[in-house]
């Protein structure tokens, strides 16, 4: 029996795309091992949002030549989408293949045994309209099922080479997402998170259909539980997502909402489409809508000119909107990119510095959001025993608004929606107390705040 190994860099998009490509192979016949055994294919599913990501693919790629020069090489994701030739200069590599006609691999593999010639399988993003539909029916380590709904983005912010490596936004049929959705949940899955690489964007190519009318479209699937977005801009938020965050029982009380910046000058120059008044504004009508949501969020410390000044701006604008947790990201240049030729580029010293700040005000406002849940009942889906607790009976598992919790239980309470009350909060994780299993087709979410 063939076998294959992948190696994934980058984004939780990477992950499923891997995931997917794994389904062609294994249709094909193909046993998965781990990559750092001696396989017949190695698969290498690369990263390009930072240079660090494109050396990082290099070193992944020269890894698998050497643990078996005999094997086949294929490369794909975003650093193989901007840098075929780049890629293909290394000697050992037999595909190059980008991030679109993945579903052409297995082909471009059975062409490549029967006669050993390097492929460049890479197109022009930029003209791809249709979304490629790959689907993951299984998550071994998940009781969330992850759907990819939209690809590509239409932004162009200053900062980042995304729109080069994945091409514009496009998305996928709204009968198709609905039809993996309804194969999802009679899979068993209770919790699906819709994704993609600008996922708020989804139905900007399509007529009158947009997230909302997804959303809304979701929440009729029968056994379907809960509703995640992945990420969405502040942009994406109009009248109409406001309205279905606010009747949909199944929408769960967490959103990221990138931020990048708290100073309108620094947000300008990395060409956002909001101010920070506008922002703060979107923020206050999800909590309206809401009432207890878990708001986190993406933040680039050092943009290029960013002064004390500015920075402080940031730092108290994003204390005063209280996120749930910032995901906090030093400046990185990034060749090809308007940013990355600006002037006054902010020394890497002054960047650790203020990138420790904001993780420390991160940790901070996490635990004051995760304290306000204790004495409260909330429900959660138990996917794993807790880390490092397996033989202490207990296991773990997120409430709706993004709370992970740890209380006693075994493996037979997982993938069920189970209802707790919080008795102690932290950082990261909060304690709590087993109040009853839910039936899952009858029951309403626990929406006490």
């Amino acid at each position: 029996m063939p076998n294959v190994a992948f190696y994934t860099l980058g984004c939780k998009v990477n992950f499923y795309d891997t995931e997917a490509i794994w389904q062609l192979f294994k249709n094909e016949g193909y046993e998965q091992v781990d990559f750092e055994q001696t396989a017949d294919v190695y698969l290498i599913n690369t990263c390009t949002v930072t240079n660090t990501g494109d050396k990082k693919s290099r070193q992944i790629i020269r890894r698998a030549v050497r643990r078996n020069p005999d094997a086949i090489i294929a490369v794909t994701g975003c650093y193989a989408q901007t840098s075929p030739a780049e890629i293909l200069a290394i000697p050992g590599v037999d595909l190059v293949i980008g991030t679109q006609d993945r579903e052409k691999l297995m082909t471009f593999i059975t062409d490549i045994h029967n006669d050993r010639k390097p492929v460049n399988a890479v197109r022009n993003i930029m003209k791809t309209r249709e979304f490629e539909e790959l689907d993951v029916p299984d998550f071994a380590e998940h009781t969330r099922a992850f759907l990819k709904i939209q690809e590509g983005c239409n932004n162009f912010c200053t900062f980042c080479i995304i729109p080069w490596s994945r091409g514009l936004s496009r998305s996928r049929q709204p009968e198709s997402v609905i039809e993996q959705a309804k194969q999802l949940v009679s899979s068993g899955y209770k919790e699906i998170v819709l994704t993609g690489i600008h996922t708020g964007g989804y139905g900007d190519d399509l007529e009158n259909y947009r997230l909302a009318n997804l959303l809304a479209d979701l929440d009729k699937i029968e056994g379907l539980e809960r509703i995640r977005i992945s990420s969405i801009e502040a942009s994406q938020i109009d009248e109409k997502m406001i309205a279905i965050l606010n009747s949909s029982p199944k929408m769960c009380r967490h959103l990221h909402i990138p931020l990048q910046a708290g100073d309108d000058d620094i947000l300008k120059r990395m060409r956002r489409k909001y101010t920070t008044a506008e922002f703060a504004e979107k923020i206050r009508l999800i909590h309206e809508a809401m009432p207890g949501v878990a708001i986190t969020t993406d933040v680039i410390v050092g943009f290029p000119g960013e002064t004390q000044e500015q920075f402080e701006n940031g730092f108290r604008f994003m204390e005063s909107l209280k996120f749930a947790e910032m995901h906090v990201f030093p400046y990185s240049k990034r060749t090809g990119t308007p940013a990355a030729r600006m002037d006054e580029q902010v020394d890497d010293e002054v960047k650790n510095e203020r990138v420790h700040q904001l993780i420390d005000l991160s940790e901070k406002m996490q635990a004051a959001y995760a304290r306000d849940w204790v004495g409260k009942v909330l429900d959660i889906i138990p996917e794993r025993a807790a880390k490092g607790m397996e033989e202490k009976g207990l296991i773990s598992g997120y409430t709706d608004n993004y709370l992970q919790v740890v209380l006693k239980g075994d493996s037979s309470l997982h993938g069920k929606l189970c209802r707790v009350r919080i008795t102690d909060s932290g950082v990261n994780e909060c304690q709590g107390e087993l109040l009853e299993v839910l039936e899952s087709d009858n029951h309403e979410l626990a929406m006490q705040a």
